[in-house]
């Protein structure tokens, strides 16, 4: 047993360790990746943890493993980048803002459909638990992790109070990204009591049974952000798509 939970923690690690390079590029994308031996000898694991690895990283999209073809990095757009350990090691360390960018992009076509889908399905439970996640966050005015996460809470609560199945299942997406994209925008906006407001725009909303206002409000909430966004990419040099 005990050799068994050795052999899968390294599997793990080599997964993180493998996955993360993957993903910041440290692999060229157009060339095969090192083989077994040279993998376990580079990370220090046997070939049994090298092959779980790959397998999990297969899973993941990011690989593909032949016979005679040895293990190639498989192009970007077959990446399950819902999958919240791949999201995560593109956003670690230094995220860049077109990632940023897309995670907005995307959130904008979920979140304020949400809230208005709080507003005509949720239960008061679910309506209290948005409504103590914004107390969090009004709370946590000089506590940033503990803002963070009350925020981060707001957002999933949302996606809980909607009712449907294929947002709550985007939770664990949203959470991630979250993590990293609050911290980048909160910083830029730096007013704790506005963002408080905000939410408490969408909150109310939903409170209130108003589906179009709770949109609306989230809309607005998320277009903030992005703006933000795009405008340190104009800065950056990088051309803004004309319409979003």
């Amino acid at each position: 047993m005990a050799v068994f939970e050795r052999n899968f923690n390294l599997s793990q690690r080599m997964t993180q360790e493998l996955g993360k390079a993957i993903v910041c590029g440290v692999y060229p994308k157009d060339e095969s990746l090192p083989t077994e031996a040279e993998l376990c000898e580079q990370f220090g694991v046997s070939r049994t943890a090298v092959r779980e690895a790959v397998k999990m990283l297969s899973a993941k999209g990011l690989i593909s493993s032949r016979p005679r073809q040895g293990i190639r990095i498989l192009p970007e757009q077959e990446w399950n980048i819902f999958d919240s350990d791949l999201l995560r090691w593109s956003l670690e360390g230094n995220p860049s803002l077109r990632v940023l960018r897309e995670f907005l992009q995307m959130r904008i076509a979920i979140e304020p459909e949400a809230a208005s889908l709080a507003a005509r399905f949720a239960d008061e439970a679910a309506i209290d638990a948005i409504g103590e996640a914004l107390e969090g966050m009004r709370e946590a005015k000089n506590k940033p992790e503990e803002g963070l996460q009350a925020d981060i809470n707001f957002h999933v609560s949302i996606l809980f109070a909607s009712k449907n199945r294929f947002y709550i299942r985007l939770r664990d997406f949203i959470q991630t990204a979250l993590n990293v994209s609050i911290r980048h925008t909160n910083v830029i906006k730096g007013d704790h009591d506005a963002i408080v407001d905000d939410h408490a725009k969408v909150y109310n909303a939903i409170r209130n049974r108003n589906p179009e206002r709770a949109k609306a409000a989230m809309l607005l909430l998320i277009d903030e952000a992005l703006t933000f966004i795009e405008e340190e990419l104009a800065e950056a040099g990088e051309t803004i798509p004309e319409s979003r």
